[in-house]
């Protein structure tokens, strides 16, 4: 009915747990398109076996509450069977071969075949001209772009800048799972990314980057995962001339942190 009326419409995919950054998401799409949609789904595709998902927080009346105090017209919240109406086992996937095995895809084997079947069903249904993604999960942004472009979904997929605690510590519902002493060091992950960027910015070599990035990140207390410099287009190594992103992900007790720096 809104679409023909000649509404455009938005779409805001999360997880729930809604906090200040899905806020910041969903005050752009407010500002993009004139109807809003938030969608609240816990995606068990995206889930590894031992992995959080059944302990994955879920506050829908919260996230309702706040998705509404900034603006969106509706919020769909689905049962898994909704979703994936045969069951997820044998399920029907979209996949981004490449792009979906390197850094987050090499220890989350799967994870991004479960973000773009689950994001690809949501593009289904909500028809949006217009996606918002946090740039926090970089890597994420880039798959969906791919997956959006090849398939033909017309849908512009939108960046939105990451929001930070004072201290830097980028926004994520797992920071729940830090402990107050873990929560002290969490930091370190985005001074870790600015020493890196400033290194590379003098011209250091991308490779050295990254070894000084591991070893501050395991010097804070985390259990680095990796820690490079690829090319922000395409996460690509990095080339001449090409714009560069600097990705991290560790683990710091039960919560596993990502996050990147961008190079200009």
């Amino acid at each position: 009915m809104r679409r023909r009326a000649g509404a455009s419409v938005a779409l805001v995919p999360t997880m729930g747990s809604l906090h200040a950054g899905h806020a910041a998401l969903i005050d752009q799409a407010r500002k993009t398109a004139d109807f809003v949609i938030v969608s609240v789904f816990v995606n068990p595709t995206q889930f590894a076996p031992g992995e959080d998902y059944e302990r994955y927080p879920r506050t829908l009346e919260p996230d309702r509450a706040l998705a509404g105090e900034h603006g969106a017209d509706a919020v769909f919240a689905p049962v898994p069977a909704e979703v994936y109406p045969h069951g997820t086992a044998g399920a029907t996937a979209v996949a981004v071969p490449g792009l979906s095995e390197i850094l987050c895809g090499a220890s989350r084997p799967g994870h991004f075949r479960g973000v773009t079947s689950v994001v690809a069903r949501l593009f289904n249904i909500a028809e949006p001209d217009v996606a918002l993604f946090g740039e926090k999960d970089y890597q994420q942004l880039v798959v969906i772009r791919r997956m959006a472009e090849e398939l033909f979904f017309p849908t512009r997929v939108v960046g939105v800048p990451t929001v930070r605690e004072t201290d830097g510590l980028a926004l994520s519902s797992r920071n729940q799972y830090l402990t107050a002493v873990e929560r002290t060091r969490a930091p370190a992950l985005r001074r870790a990314l600015e020493s890196a960027a400033a290194e590379r910015a003098r011209g250091a070599d991308p490779a050295a980057v990254g070894r000084a990035g591991m070893d501050a990140l395991a010097t804070a207390g985390f259990r680095p995962e990796y820690f490079e410099v690829r090319r922000a287009a395409d996460l690509g190594p990095p080339e001449a001339g090409a714009s560069e992103v600097i990705l991290a992900a560790g683990w710091l007790g039960k919560a596993r942190l990502i996050d990147n720096i961008r190079l200009d």
